[in-house]
């Protein structure tokens, strides 16, 4: 995916980079060498998959350049990723990633880097729709029981990982949203609806997230393409960058349930062990949904996508999350 927030350097960086990470006996020889090659499936980030000169192969990811203007949950993203990774791993028993180099010194490069290992595995968003029924069943199955003891983990607040944070979700959520549209305002997005007729179908709901009152660490971001799979097994969860503390029904694997464009959350859901929601549940859904959706549509200009095709889908789902909140 073609992104301007993706923060692409020069072989010679590169160079320097696993230098810095590994030692100067890692640093590949031929400067035109196919040691380096991008990934490019990603969104945000700009990821590289290096071969050391040990044979080793490694994947740098790196921030957006200083330059160029990201939403505001964005900011700092790496360094939520990099707590993300050390809390899981230290908490849970779920695969993530071990981090070999983390520097946030901006020496190298204008921006947060880090190295980790190549998982050797396929990437599940890549592969599904190849697999049988049953095969992709029981992986989302095993995604849902992951992303449960992911939400295991118990937070001191919610809202960033870092902090400041606050004790009501609804503050927190409802400011989080707030964000969103002061973003899309401040480029002035057109998402088909009036601004403060969206603030206003928030302000109506937004009791129902009273409802939630203890801080659990949420992926939020764990679509099928952050899951590397490999022989019937959940091999290892990528890209944490957009953890916070609050409420696991934000999880992705959840959107399904509100929203038939996203497919069928059944098989998640099963694995999760949550099965049929609440009148109040399906409610903060969809909030939750309306928060997603208002993403989707106005990321497109802060990441000056070249084609509409993801802003043409979300506005469709953007309207009928407004359709359902709407409702008497």
């Amino acid at each position: 995916m073609e992104s301007i927030t993706k923060n692409r350097q020069s072989r010679t960086t590169l160079q320097a980079i696993v230098e810095r990470a590994y030692g100067p006996d890692q640093v590949p020889l031929d400067a035109d060498g196919d040691w380096v090659d991008e990934m490019g499936h990603g969104w945000f980030n700009v990821a590289y998959r290096i071969t050391l000169r040990d044979g080793r192969d490694v994947v740098l990811k790196i921030a957006p350049p200083a330059d160029v203007p990201v939403m505001t949950y964005e900011h700092g993203a790496m360094r939520i990723e990099l707590a993300s990774l050390a809390m899981i791993a230290e908490q849970t028993a779920v695969p993530v990633p071990h981090v070999d180099h983390a520097d946030t010194s901006h020496e190298l490069v204008d921006a947060d880097w880090f190295v980790m290992p190549f998982v050797d595995a396929e990437n599940l968003g890549i592969i599904k729709d190849t697999l049988a029924p049953e095969q992709l069943v029981a992986y989302q199955e095993a995604l849902g029981a992951a992303n449960r003891e992911l939400n295991s983990i118990v937070g001191p607040w919610f809202g960033p990982l870092a902090g400041p944070g606050d004790p009501s979700w609804r503050v927190v959520f409802t400011g989080i949203v707030e964000d969103v549209l002061r973003d899309g305002e401040r480029r002035h997005v057109d998402i088909g609806w009036d601004y403060d007729v969206v603030r206003d179908v928030l302000a109506r709901h937004a009791h129902v997230l009273d409802e939630v009152t203890e801080p659990r660490f949420v992926e939020w971001d764990l679509w099928d393409s952050n899951v590397m799979v490999r022989d019937g097994e959940i091999a290892c969860i990528i890209d944490h960058e957009r953890a916070l503390y609050g409420d696991p029904l934000m999880e992705a694997g959840f959107t399904a349930s509100q929203l038939s464009a996203f497919g069928d959350p059944a098989a998640f859901m099963h694995g999760y062990g949550w099965t049929d929601l609440t009148e109040d549940e399906r409610l903060r859904r969809r909030l939750y949904c309306l928060h997603l959706m208002l993403i989707m549509v106005i990321e497109t200009v802060y990441r000056g996508h070249t084609d509409t095709h993801q802003y043409d889908w979300a506005r469709p789902q953007l309207d009928e999350i407004m359709r359902l909140l709407s409702q008497p």
